[in-house]
Formats: C-alpha cells, structure tokens, sequence
C-alpha cells in the first residue's frame, strides 16, 4: 500500500531550523546535504512506514494512534527522529526532534 506523506507546518519549521543550527554550528554544505537526505527519507515514508520503530511517546500516553519514529543522521549515527503517526492511508510527520531533547508532550500529538 503506498500512503501519502503529510509534513505538518511545526515540523517543516523544526526542520529547517535544525539545518539553519547546522549550517551555522557545522558547514553549510552539510547542512543542505543533511536537509535534503531527511527529505527523501521523509518521502520514503510513502512505502512501508510500519517498519519503523515505535517513538517513546507511544508508551507515554493514551494516544488514539501508533506513534513511530524515523530516525536520521549524516554518517552511521542519527541526530535527529521525525515523529509521526499513521491514519489509515495517510502518514502525519508531526514533530523533527533532536535526540537529546525531551519527549513531545501528549498536547502536541
């Protein structure tokens, strides 16, 4: 089954700052390599998003849908997760997290 790919305003936000973070912290040339490969991996996501892993907050809350996470990084090691939800034909990418940051509170799912 192919599902459409739906980036929610907040996480296309989340994303490009995230890049801006990069491209001021690290080089811009990888910051643009970096934003690029997470699209397409975002994009992927129209094929088979259940095999990516359950997100922590799955487990946290009474939420009405599976929560899972696409995880992301340039080289071997992820930095970031695109969190997002499955409803019925149609993947939600909700938040873009850094690893290190805190759970997405129940309000914002």
């Amino acid at each position: 089954m192919k599902y459409q790919v739906f980036v929610t305003s907040r996480a296309k936000l989340q994303l490009v700052d995230a890049a801006r973070w990069w491209a001021t912290h690290r080089s811009a040339e990888q910051a643009a390599r970096w934003l690029d490969g997470f699209e397409q991996s975002l994009a992927q996501l129209s094929n088979d998003p259940e095999r990516h892993p359950l997100a922590r907050e799955n487990d946290l809350y009474d939420l009405p849908y599976t929560v899972r996470q696409l995880l992301y990084g340039i080289g071997a090691r992820a930095t970031h997760r695109a969190v997002f939800e499955i409803r019925e034909d149609t993947v939600y990418v909700i938040a873009i997290r850094h690893l290190a940051q805190t759970d997405l509170p129940s309000e914002l799912l």
